[in-house]
């Protein structure tokens, strides 16, 4: 009788954790992958959101300036100071146009070996005050780390393939906290610090991260887009949708390419207003898009954007940059952007402001002779996908609603290397020796045909993760799952 009650009353526990080690054995290989990305991502991805604090802790003497009551130089005056700073075969590509009075004005030149430096001169008195690499300042490498691994196209897809591992890795977590039997709330949603051992650090593992799984999702969500492989199909997918980036900015018809009253003039040189950009001369350049252009980012939406050309009138003298700067702040931008000069006779300037505000993006692009706004692409223009793709990049690097969400961010970010640091911890206390110590496999495992489905269609959405996933299923299947039969 005894053993017929134990059956009888084990039988309901037994049910209702039917699956459990399936979810945690998937749960485990996606951390086994997924963790030692997800540290690097947390450090970098939480020192290059207070990027706007930490740069000028660490380049001080460059970036800070003292203001003054004087009006400051011409930024003719300014690039021909830095220019002089330069060897005479450098070429000057950007000038960054700085958004406070205590900020010197930045110049990117190119080197005749292909590096770029910045040059920073104080906009009062004109003295340089210094140069710095702009693919080795210390923040750049920060992003690079963070997007790529520093390993280029092969680290860009490693860091892809763990972001979509990771939502395997979120969807098992959140199923096997999901509360059986007689857990309660309180059980589930706060940390029990009377516990010892393994079990305290599995509770804290699975409380931390449930109140980090929303935050680690929309970090993924966000930061996807601009991966290297799945990104760029993503964002050609919108398009050919009319959901990403605006027909104009892809060689359609100009955006708001109409200023203002009928005339003007830059310098006694009259601006004629282009309202056709099917002239032959106003065709994009061939290959070149806003993503080759020396700029630190673009908004996601023009990214891909072919830029157009000028009217390649070599008997006209190209405008200077100063009226160039004083055209773009009568269009609405004074400060805090970058303006890419033309490099070639057919060249443009082209204005990329990224602020903060999504809603305030802002790409111009104008004719290097005339003046003329070839151009016009504002956040209204764009796409509902590149809509909601902004205000995702804007929360995601802790720029949108400033110190809170840089914050916000970090804590998430750490909280999920915390998150790696715990799992560790379980591991190792639990581990065999000389196995790779993946949870037994269930000898009789329901369907499961939900999370089984949930599975395709990530691997359907993500091809990239669905080749790993398959080959992680074989694995399972061959090599990992005779030690688990075995060790069960």
């Amino acid at each position: 009788m005894s053993t017929t009650t134990a059956q009888r009353t084990a039988a309901p526990v037994s049910m209702a954790n039917a699956g459990y080690r399936t979810l945690w054995r998937w749960h485990f290989y996606a951390a086994l992958f997924v963790m030692p990305f997800l540290v690097i991502l947390a450090i970098t991805g939480t020192l290059y959101c207070f990027q706007p604090q930490i740069e000028p802790l660490l380049y001080p003497h460059r970036l800070i300036v003292e203001p003054q009551a004087t009006p400051t130089l011409t930024q003719d005056t300014l690039l021909a100071k830095a220019r002089a700073a330069m060897p005479a075969d450098a070429a000057a590509v950007t000038a960054v146009i700085a958004q406070a009075p205590d900020r010197s004005a930045e110049f990117i030149f190119r080197l005749a070996d292909g590096e770029k430096q910045s040059v920073y001169v104080n906009p009062y008195s004109g003295e340089v005050l210094g140069t710095l690499s702009v693919e080795h300042r210390f923040i750049q490498v920060d992003r690079m780390l963070h997007r790529k691994l520093l390993l280029g196209k092969p680290g860009e897809l490693l860091m892809e393939l763990a972001a979509c591992w990771t939502l395997v890795m979120i969807g098992t977590g959140v199923a096997l906290w999901w509360p059986r039997e007689k857990t309660t709330a309180k059980d589930a949603l706060v940390p029990r610090f009377a516990l010892k051992g393994r079990a305290l650090w599995k509770n804290l593992h699975a409380v931390m991260g449930i109140w980090l799984a929303l935050g680690a999702l929309a970090f993924v969500l966000t930061g996807l887009p601009w991966s290297g492989s799945w990104g760029k199909q993503f964002k050609a997918l919108a398009t050919r949708a009319n959901l990403g980036a605006p027909a104009g900015s892809w060689g359609g018809l100009p955006l708001r390419s109409t200023l203002p009253g009928t005339q003007a003039s830059i310098q006694g040189q009259p601006m004629h207003h282009m309202d056709n950009a099917h002239d032959s001369k106003m065709e994009s350049m061939p290959g070149m898009v806003m993503d080759d252009l020396p700029l630190p980012i673009t908004p996601w939406a023009v990214g891909n954007a072919p830029v157009p050309a000028s009217a390649d009138t070599r008997a006209l003298q190209a405008l200077p940059l100063g009226p160039v700067v004083a055209l773009v702040a009568s269009l609405g931008v004074t400060r805090g952007y970058n303006l890419v000069l033309p490099a070639s006779p057919s060249g443009v300037y082209t204005v990329s402001y990224f602020p903060d505000d999504p809603q305030q993006e802002r790409t111009l692009y104008l004719d290097q002779y005339s003046g003329a706004v070839l151009k016009d692409i504002r956040y209204g223009d764009y796409g509902a996908v590149s809509k909601a793709v902004s205000y995702g990049t804007s929360l995601h690097m802790g720029r949108y609603f400033g110190v809170a969400n840089q914050i916000l961010c970090a804590a998430i970010s750490l909280g999920l290397a915390g998150m790696a640091a715990t799992g560790c911890v379980m591991w190792w206390k639990r581990r065999p020796q000389r196995s790779l110590g993946a949870p037994a496999r269930e000898r009789c495992a329901p369907p499961m045909r939900g999370w089984k489905s949930g599975l395709v269609l990530l691997g359907i959405v993500f091809p990239l993760m669905g080749a790993t996933l398959l080959a992680v299923w074989l694995a399972d299947r061959t090599i990992f799952g005779r030690a688990s039969r075995q060790a069960a």
